[in-house]
């Protein structure tokens, strides 16, 4: 086998003596790392070349640590994008020291180069580089993944670098000065790109020396426990050998780490304290978003007021990414509750405009900002005011979902006042405190007056707390007690808005999407949360199957209440419900449905009647949905023989005619069959017949009562559409198509008489129905059933022009308005 070989042996400067130039676009190849030549193209292989380059350029130091460090010095030219010429010469010249500080950037017009000239003791450097180098074009910005690990393994080779050298050379006076006068020389060009890399290259060496200093420490306080202990132990004797050895080594340790504190002071204020408010944002970002890390690796030292608020003066930067890294650097600080202590100043200082930053223009920002104050009120005690939580407390209503999750959470920590978890043997409280909760926030929703959905509150409230928000059992037994016993006095007004809290938690549990206006498309769901979905859907269920009877028929003659109740079954798991052991509960439940579609008449409450009959069927169980369509006929048999006793009432009425309340019965049984022949075929019961029985009375008598008409029209207008659709489908005979053309043409007729009649909801009854079905009909190719004349374009546009367009309209818009109404009918 042949054996890997090992690039970089020896310096690139002095590999280069000895070889020509090989190719920048050395790779990997199987079986062998193909040997770079630069540290740029090492770094550019790969996170896995880090770690053994770094280990062949220090055994290069080590052996001429001056080709070796021309070598590092070129690898940060590069980094920046750079394809110049790099020159070092040693200053020769040690009590001349004032060439130290100065720096020279100049364009030569003679070459048309732009060389750099300043001191990286003991170098003098100068960097000669085509004028034209493209401020906009450098690795650190370059778009695309492989950029983007370059960046990532850029910064880790900073920190590899120090790690591997932390027990050495780092300490020779010579590997970190020569760099730190580097980074600082170039963080100080009028070149962004040497002014970038140069400054992300300083601040991952301060972030690197840090985890240095941290280990110093460590060894420090070891050194001095067995130094004292050493020392109990020392006797008489004047020297002691083992003492005098751990004390050198005390004092080395102490050296060294003077020494480190002196470079990281050196980058901080050479910089750091240069960049942070750089013209470009982003050097602004990664100076705030470095100096966050600080804070955390090593409080001690930065996390004071004077390193602080330079954070809290990055909060007001015009540019929305330095903002946000000022935002989670801070966020990194808060979630501490032994770092909080240190920055109560700050916190005063600063809170109000991290509430401020809530409304930012940038959504990002705000919901970071949201965040941030979430850690804050877990930590900082006593530190927002009502008025401060009043204002954050509004945006559990922003469209913006994330936003509104944030601000959930932090409703959920300050105002519910939740329980850590449930204490074994105290049940009872805790479902009182459950209990509590629930009324807090139907206390919050009716204080607030900032929304008429609960459906977004409990979107907010979700992903803090679903284990609250599914707690039907407790919501269930706060509607079903007893008013004896009533543990929780709820008002009407409250008791219809836990009704509506416990539906919306019940469609967020089973749909698994935020509500309309929330989110453009509907989430993607993981397996895992598809499992939870389905366990939810499958508890919903067992639960409501036997309490929602007990409901409809407690509050059967609450509307509002009634049609939340029955939406409720619509998120049912059906192949669940329709098992045989559910049976008495669908008995139950069809019975509380008959009775509240024969005692209501309320539109919102018969439709929602008519769709739980639809979404009673399962596929896997047919005895069920046969039990489920038995008791829909009978309940349709029953209103159509009602309805017919009555016609005949009214057909066979004396001379004094019926008055508004004899026929109030007649039209709230018509209601009732509108409202389900919108949803299911009652063709077998003809019941157009039957109603245009009703209206060609009327056309006769005119003396019916609106209330009457309007279902009646609806019902003829259900019963063609449902007739259509075996025509559409071609699955009619000869004599039935000529039977639906001929009702197509009656119901017209109808509809245009009363496109004039006195009560504006006939005729726009009428208008609309006209409209709806000449649409249907052409778009289905069925325009031989009925050919728009032009005395009915007439009759639409004169209602158009009387009934929409206000009267007083000016003269000359009348073309125009013409115009826009025959544009539809001549499209028909």
């Amino acid at each position: 086998m042949t054996p890997v070989k090992r690039g970089r042996r020896q310096s690139e400067n002095l590999s280069r003596r000895n070889s020509s130039r090989r190719s920048r676009d050395s790779r990997v190849s199987i079986g062998e790392v193909a040997e770079a030549v630069t540290l740029f193209e090492v770094i550019s292989i790969g996170k896995r070349a880090i770690q053994s380059v770094v280990d062949d350029w220090i055994e290069a130091y080590q052996e001429d640590r001056d080709a070796a460090l021309l070598d590092l010095i070129n690898f940060y030219i590069q980094c920046s994008g750079c394809q110049g010429v790099v020159t070092a010469e040693l200053f020769q010249n040690p009590v001349n020291r004032n060439i130290m500080q100065k720096l020279t950037e100049e364009f030569d017009e003679e070459t048309g180069l732009q060389f750099k000239k300043f001191m990286a003791y003991p170098w003098i450097l100068t960097i000669t580089w085509p004028v034209n180098l493209d401020n906009e074009d450098y690795p650190l910005i370059r778009p695309g993944i492989y950029w983007k690990k370059f960046r990532s393994n850029f910064c880790e080779f900073t920190a590899v670098l120090v790690q591997q050298c932390q027990y050495s050379v780092i300490y020779d006076g010579y590997l970190l000065n020569t760099v730190i006068s580097l980074l600082l020389g170039l963080s100080d060009s009028c070149v962004r790109a040497f002014r970038h890399t140069s400054t992300l290259s300083a601040v991952k060496l301060l972030s690197a020396l840090i985890r240095v200093i941290l280990n110093l420490d460590i060894n420090i306080d070891n050194s001095d426990r067995l130094f004292e202990v050493e020392k109990k132990r020392a006797d008489l004797k004047r020297i002691n050998p083992r003492l005098e050895q751990l004390d050198k080594k005390r004092k080395k340790l102490q050296q060294r780490r003077h020494e480190i504190e002196d470079m990281m002071d050196a980058l901080f204020k050479g910089t750091f304290l240069q960049r942070y408010r750089d013209v470009v944002s982003e050097i602004r970002a990664l100076c705030i978003e470095e100096i966050g890390v600080w804070m955390k690796m090593y409080p001690h030292m930065y996390l004071n007021d004077s390193y602080l608020k330079h954070v809290g003066w990055m909060l007001h930067d015009k540019v929305q990414e330095v903002r946000l890294k000022s935002v989670t650097a801070l966020q990194g600080l808060y979630e501490k509750k032994d770092l909080v202590s240190k920055m109560e100043l700050f916190t005063l200082r600063f809170k109000d405009r991290i509430i401020s930053m809530t409304l930012d223009k940038d959504h990002e920002v705000s919901v970071q900002a949201m965040r941030l104050l979430v850690h804050m009120l877990r930590n900082c005690e006593d530190l927002f005011t009502t008025e401060d939580c009043e204002t954050l407390y509004q945006f559990v209503y922003a469209s913006y979902r994330p936003l509104a999750a944030a601000a959930g959470e932090f409703l959920y920590i300050r105002h519910l006042d939740p329980m850590t978890g449930t204490i074994p043997g105290q049940k009872n409280e805790n479902s009182e405190h459950k209990i509590r909760q629930l009324k807090k926030v139907l206390d919050f929703f009716l204080e607030s007056k900032l929304h008429d959905h609960v459906t977004y509150l409990v979107d907010s409230l979700w992903d803090c707390s679903p284990g609250f928000l599914k707690d039907w059992q407790c919501m269930t037994s706060i509607l079903l007690q007893d008013d004896a016993e009533k543990r929780v006095d709820l008002s009407a007004i409250q008791e219809n808005l836990l009704v509506e809290l416990m539906l919306a938690s019940v469609r967020q549990a089973v749909e698994g999407h935020p509500p309309v206006g929330r989110g453009a498309a509907k989430k993607i769901l993981s397996a895992r949360e598809k499992k939870v979905q389905q366990e939810d859907r499958t508890r919903i269920t067992e639960h409501f199957a036997d309490t929602l009877p007990l409901m409809l028929e407690k509050f059967s003659t609450d509307h509002e209440k009634v049609i939340n109740l029955l939406q409720i079954l619509w998120y049912f798991d059906m192949d669940v419900y329709l098992e045989d052991p559910m049976e008495k509960h669908l008995e139950a439940l069809l019975k509380q449905i008959k009775h509240i579609v024969i005692s209501h008449t309320d539109q919102e409450v018969l439709e929602a009647c008519s769709k739980t009959y639809s979404s009673l069927r399962s596929e896997n169980h047919t005895r069920q949905n046969c039990q489920v369509s038995l008791s829909k006929k009978e309940l349709i048999r029953h209103l159509l023989d009602t309805y017919s006793q009555m016609l005949k009432d009214v057909q066979q009425e004396g001379e004094e005619p019926m008055t508004a309340e004899d026929l109030h019965p007649m039209s709230c049984t018509l209601k009732r069959l509108a409202a389900f022949h919108n949803a299911h075929n009652l063709s077998q019961w003809d019941l157009y017949q039957k109603t245009s029985e009703l209206l060609l009375f009327d056309m006769h008598r005119q003396h019916l009562p609106a209330e009457l008409l309007l279902p009646a029209l609806q019902c003829m207008y259900y019963a063609i559409v449902w007739q259509l659709l075996p025509v559409i489908e071609n699955s009619h005979t000869q004599d039935e198509f000529n039977i639906f053309a001929a009702r197509v043409k009656d119901f017209f007729q109808l509809c245009r008489k009363y496109l004039d009649h006195k009560n504006k909801s006939i005729r726009e009854q009428a208008f609309l129905s006209l409209c709806d079905l000449l649409m249907l009909l052409h778009n289905r190719g069925c325009r031989l059933i009925y050919s728009i004349d032009s005395a009915l374009e007439s009759e639409l546009l004169s209602f158009v022009r009387r009934h929409v367009f206000q009267a007083e309209e000016e003269k000359g818009k009348g073309d125009f308005v013409q115009n826009c109404v025959l544009f539809p009918l001549n499209y028909i």
